[in-house]
């Protein structure tokens, strides 16, 4: 599933790419795709003629804002294995095309998404956007901004007697984080990921909290990872995989210490770890 840093990735891209122009109307190719309104002739009614101001992101959510005398959003989620591409109208369709959006001089937004878990939304003009797009009231702060502090992360860690990797994957406590970031950074703190969260100290808190900042930064600066199926919006693949330290790197050497990574399941979800640098 992309995360944060893939899903900023892409959100970058399409603020270079997308902006001031009108959408021109386009195809929904599996009605399934869109979760508001689910009758496709009303997300065309509420689209179309408008042009996007900018792509905002929250948690995993694409949200833009779309300009004209009526405004209104289109929120995208690209789930699990979603794709935005920026195409010409008369390239090939990928087999798992989903929904597309016309531009100017024949371009397109492509959604290409193979599990088909992924959703669009069209949130109508002076509408709480959400009211609509409903998971972002569930969302706790974004990575980078002021109020995931430290303070504000001990104070949800505190009294919770769970797994430290399936607290790290709640949206509630911090948006943004899935599986491979979650493993990255327990690393990078030298914690286990079957730690129960009561049990860390406010050392291993405050690193856990640092390293969470510097592993997605690192993953935006290198573009995301692609392991299966995230691209850009050009069809690149993000190149943070190479440098992973341990997602996916099952019986691989430690980059740091050479002790095989080895991989539990924790809540049906992989982690990866070095037993020897984490402990």
């Amino acid at each position: 599933m992309p995360e944060l840093p893939e899903v900023e990735t892409v959100r970058r891209g399409l603020n270079q790419l997308t902006l001031q122009q009108p959408i021109q109307g386009g195809e929904v190719l599996l009605a399934r795709t869109l979760a508001y309104p689910a009758d496709i002739e009303q997300f065309w009614q509420g689209v179309t003629g408008k042009a996007i101001a900018c792509w905002q992101r929250r948690g995993k959510y694409l949200l833009a804002q779309l300009e004209s005398q009526s405004g209104g959003w289109l929120g995208v989620h690209l789930r699990m294995t979603g794709q935005l591409l920026w195409l010409s109208q008369d390239s090939p369709l990928q087999k798992h095309t989903r929904v597309r959006l016309f531009f100017d001089n024949n371009r397109e937004l492509r959604f290409v998404d193979t599990r088909t878990f992924g959703k669009f939304w069209y949130v109508p003009p002076k509408t709480e956007v959400q009211s609509i797009i409903t998971g972002l009231q569930k969302l706790g702060p974004e990575p980078f901004a002021a109020d995931f502090s430290t303070e504000y992360f001990a104070r949800k860690l505190s009294n919770r007697r769970r797994h430290i990797k399936t607290l790290l994957l709640d949206q509630s406590i911090v948006a943004g984080i899935g599986n491979i970031y979650a493993d990255e950074a327990l690393f990078k703190s030298q914690i286990l990921p079957d730690t129960i969260a009561t049990d860390l100290t406010a050392k291993q808190i405050a690193d856990l909290h640092q390293a969470i900042i510097d592993v997605l930064q690192t993953s935006i600066d290198r573009g995301g990872t692609t392991f299966s199926d995230f691209l850009n919006l050009l069809g690149v693949s993000g190149n943070y995989g190479d440098a992973a330290l341990v997602y996916g790197r099952t019986g691989e050497p430690c980059r740091v210490c050479g002790t095989p990574i080895e991989k539990i399941k924790l809540g049906g979800r992989s982690s990866h770890f070095c037993p020897s640098c984490q402990n």
